[in-house]
């Protein structure tokens, strides 16, 4: 493992000037995963009941800030997944250099651990960065945490290198290079070890998040929680799954019957590797649901407090403002999950960058190969959205059945699923411009 680590430190000293953003993307990465985890650090080791100027009072009380903290958590999982989409595509850049090492005696095994440690030095970098921007944070509002909060800073600060290496573990676990230089996957025969990592990886932020939110509350009170928790994860995770079964059943179908050139490439994708668009839709699919679960909720909770014209010390904007800030962080949470997805498009087309470049040598156009990328996000995505509209919006009737029995849900949640539908659309199209480079003929030359 030492040998491993010094190679995977002189590799990412010799990156060149292409791989760039790949790094950057990492320590980025890092640097969100460590800011949001302080925070969550900071705002848990407040005790008892305090005034702090912010939200109108949003961190004075202890159930509020527990709020906070889940928030902050769950951010955690969209970052995550990222950093793996930033290590399947690095190790596609790198594929003669890992073919070098198979030439040198280096195993399959070997080679996916030296890029996962890559990661390693890059989300050191990032997570100290993180940490010097989060404390000059603190200098600047006056706050100074006590000791125990910054030990576990320094804990985090080298725990997420940590994190990010295995991470790119898991995510380069089906990278195989030859050591003729041709990197490929091997296509998983099912989807279940999908879903055994997604909810292994997510299921400590599940549990640390559900203990904060019932930690002060009376076993009745937790009851619903655990319902949301549960509707939440059994609807993401069955989006998941629908993601990856229904790009398979639409890939094989549309192969059989299909006429259209974009359409064919697509399903001939789709048909081969369906678990792929699981893996890149999995963040964006769970953070649907909870959008449109939060949409209905604040709904919800805002028209019963003006119906009963209830007033607080803080006035009605202390619940407003609450909202307004998990929604924030909802779409902090959608803007990294779209990235994610963005950085998987084009890991998808690097990966397949030869077989592109030999379409277009036989006279492929590009408009063509740019649909059939379009289509291989907009195919499986379909019912995977749909199934977790389902999902919110169950979250969504079941809270409007305890907190307010007899109102009419609102529809505006619906909103949600188009909105995110669209977006991810829109990500996808942003590895358009790469496409035309990796489908050059060029590329034909390391064939």
């Amino acid at each position: 493992m030492r040998a491993d680590a010094r190679i995977a430190w002189t590799l990412v000293r010799g990156s060149d000037r292409r791989e760039w953003w790949r790094i950057s993307l990492t320590a980025v990465g890092a640097l969100l995963a460590t800011v949001f985890a302080l925070a969550a650090i900071s705002v848990a080791a407040v005790r008892g009941q305090v005034s702090i100027p912010f939200g109108h009072g949003l961190l004075n009380q202890p159930g509020e800030r527990g709020g906070v903290v889940v928030a902050l958590l769950l951010l955690l999982v969209p970052v995550l997944v990222l950093l793996g989409q930033c290590a399947r595509i690095g190790a596609v850049h790198r594929d003669r250099r890992m073919a070098g090492l198979r030439l040198a005696g280096a195993s399959a095994a070997q080679v996916r651990r030296i890029s996962a440690l890559e990661s390693g030095p890059v989300c050191l970098a990032g997570s100290a960065g993180g940490l010097a921007v989060f404390a000059a944070v603190l200098s600047v509002r006056g706050h100074t945490p006590p000791a125990g909060a910054w030990a576990a800073f320094v804990a985090v600060v080298l725990l997420v290198p940590a994190t990010g290496a295995l991470v790119s573990l898991l995510a380069l676990r089906r990278v195989v290079a030859s050591p003729l230089g041709h990197v490929s996957r091997v296509r998983p025969e099912h989807g279940r070890r999908t879903l055994l990592i997604l909810f292994l990886a997510m299921l400590p932020i599940a549990a640390g998040a559900y203990a904060l939110v019932v930690r002060d509350s009376s076993p009745t009170a937790a009851a619903f929680p655990m319902l949301v928790f549960v509707l939440v994860f059994l609807t993401g995770g069955g989006a998941v799954w629908t993601a990856g079964v229904s790009a398979g059943a639409i890939g094989r179908r549309l192969a059989a019957s299909a006429k259209s050139p974009a359409v064919l490439i697509a399903a001939g994708r789709l048909r081969d590797d369906p678990w792929a668009a699981a893996r890149t839709h999995a963040a964006l699919l769970l953070v649907t649901v909870v959008g449109i679960g939060f949409v209905g909720v604040r709904e919800v909770v805002l028209a019963e407090l003006h119906r009963r014209a209830i007033r607080t010390p803080e006035g009605i904007g202390f619940y407003t403002n609450g909202f307004d800030l998990a929604g924030v962080a909802l779409l902090v949470a959608l803007a990294i999950s779209l990235f994610g997805l963005a950085v998987g498009t084009a890991e998808s087309l690097a990966t397949r960058r030869r077989g592109l470049a030999a379409q277009t040598a036989a006279g492929v156009p590009h408009a063509v190969l740019a649909r059939a990328t379009l289509l291989e996000t907009a195919l499986p995505l379909a019912p995977a959205v749909l199934l977790a509209g389902v999902g919110g919006m169950a979250v969504h009737l079941a809270y409007t059945a305890v907190a307010a029995p007899g109102t009419a849900p609102s529809m505006l949640p619906l909103l949600v699923p188009a909105a995110v539908y669209a977006a991810c659309l829109l990500a996808a199209a942003t590895s358009l411009p790469l496409l035309r480079r990796m489908a050059h003929p060029a590329e034909l030359r390391f064939a």
